[in-house]
């Protein structure tokens, strides 16, 4: 199939691009990497009037690294991240989740941020900014908003953006040093969203106790979800602790179920790979 028509738009500056979103609102797709967006277009799941190239606007191409943040703007490739090693040290987890993002030839097209945007709930990415506590950037022709990850997925494919903003940046906090980081997942081929995936940080005190310890899941519900952890800081880093997290955090998703795998399985999936995940961001042996 082929789309439906449409409007093209190129704007050379971020003002013409908001001003395009103020016109068409709801009607209007913004194009960065394209790669999810072109699929849809061509299978007619989204019919808009008007698509919003905004490739030329090489100010969110930026990767800003500073003290206790990296800022991604909307246009980093996923690919050129990688190839930042001073980036890839400042974030950990992200260098470890984004090699299971698609395949080289789609990270050299594909954005960080235009996943984020997108809010597939299997994809890597939205999964380790929500580990991470890490912020959206929206802005619109009349103001610009901050917004938490978790407050920003709301859904399948869908979010706390308006018809009038887009992404501009997203804001990946430093954590502490001697913080761990483990990602990983299942999926039917690698480069395949996943099935479940699952992503985890933790801090260990010099007594061995976790001082802090996030973990979540992709793939599971209709958004990268959260664990609740809160019961386990202050207990022993081990093993036992982690499958214990695992556990409780199974017992807590509602799984979705369709062609790829049952609520049982996923929930199964929540327990194995939770478990592995915090085992290996507390450092413990298995």
């Amino acid at each position: 199939m082929k789309p439906v028509a449409f409007e093209y738009c190129q704007p050379k500056t971020l003002d013409e691009a908001l001003a395009l979103l103020a016109e068409f609102g709801e009607d209007a797709c913004i194009l960065a990497g394209g790669l999810s967006l072109a699929a849809m277009l061509n299978m007619r799941l989204v019919r808009p009037t008007a698509i919003i190239d905004v490739n030329r606007l090489p100010d969110l191409a930026a990767i800003e690294i500073g003290d206790t943040s990296v800022r991604t703007g909307a246009l980093v490739r996923q690919a050129d991240f990688m190839a930042s090693k001073i980036a890839m040290e400042a974030l950990p987890l992200l260098a470890l989740a984004l090699p299971h993002v698609g395949h080289y030839q789609t990270r050299s097209r594909g954005t960080v941020g235009g996943s984020v945007a997108h809010a597939d709930p299997s994809a890597e990415i939205p999964l380790s900014l929500l580990v991470l506590d890490g912020e959206v950037l929206l802005r619109s022709r009349k103001k610009k908003r901050r917004i938490s990850s978790a407050d920003f997925f709301q859904g399948l494919l869908t979010t706390a953006r308006a018809p009038d903003e887009m992404v501009t940046a997203l804001v990946w906090p430093r954590h502490e040093t001697s913080d761990g980081y483990a990602f990983d997942e299942i999926a039917q081929r690698h480069g395949d969203f996943a099935i479940t995936a699952a992503a985890s940080r933790a801090r260990v005190d010099a007594n061995g106790n976790i001082v802090e310890l996030a973990l979540a899941f992709g793939g599971v519900e209709d958004r990268p979800v959260l664990a609740d952890c809160g019961a386990y800081i202050g207990a022993p880093a081990t093993a036992k602790t982690a499958r214990d997290a695992a556990e409780r955090a199974s017992a807590a998703v509602d799984p979705v179920e369709d062609l790829q795998a049952n609520a049982d399985y996923r929930r199964q999936l929540v327990r194995v790979l939770g478990a592995k995940v915090i085992t290996a961001a507390l450092g413990v042996g298995g």
